[in-house]
């Protein structure tokens, strides 16, 4: 009879053990999961800033390049389709979700890059007071869109890591937790820009 208690007993503890272990594990998963998805509103709204930044810069060009239209409405077009055509549920960030997204960006990046090689042709533009400030708004914003680019990997890669293991991975299985996309290098970034003068 004792040792039939000693055996219930040792079931009852490692299925209370196993309970709890699992309850902790879960509520880390929860964690990390809204950790990534905090993350990915703060890269929204570093690519939101730089959106919102566009209109000022196209209006403060617009008077000293008005003939380079197709440059400005091409920027406009851009950053118009960067803000309403792409958004990603952070519940869906998934590999083909951020690409999506990263190529909308990547174009709003190029017809920036467009349109800033306007300020080249018109240096009395590079010394206007206001379209210097905005271009240092639009650095800076760049510069934390990086930043925040970075933060998400990082969380994600935790995240990944966690959902991962074993014996977690069976755990996160059953409540749905799946493994988070990163931010990927554009191809293009990949080679060296050809240079002929």
């Amino acid at each position: 009879m004792k040792s039939k208690t000693g055996i219930l007993l040792a079931i009852l503890a490692i299925i209370v053990i196993a309970i709890i272990w699992g309850a902790s594990s879960y509520n880390t998963m929860v964690n990390k999961d809204e950790n990534v998805k905090s993350q990915w509103g703060n890269v929204q709204n570093a690519y939101q800033r730089r959106a919102d930044l566009i209109p000022n810069l196209v209006s403060t060009v617009k008077g000293y390049a008005n003939h380079e239209q197709q440059t400005l409405i091409g920027t406009v077009e851009a950053r118009a389709q960067a803000a309403q055509q792409i958004k990603v549920d952070p519940n869906e960030l998934t590999e083909e979700n951020i690409r999506k997204y990263q190529a909308t960006q990547g174009d709003l990046s190029t017809a920036l890059g467009r349109f800033l090689m306007i300020r080249e042709a018109y240096p009395e533009l590079k010394a206007d007071k206001q379209f210097t400030q905005l271009m240092d708004n639009l650095e800076g914003t760049e510069n934390r869109i990086n930043v925040q680019r970075n933060q998400f990997n990082s969380l994600a890669k935790d995240y990944n890591a966690y959902v991962r293991a074993f014996p977690r991975n069976i755990f996160a299985g059953i409540f749905g937790f799946k493994q988070k996309a990163y931010f990927e290098a554009d191809p293009s970034s990949q080679s060296a820009p050809k240079v002929e003068f």
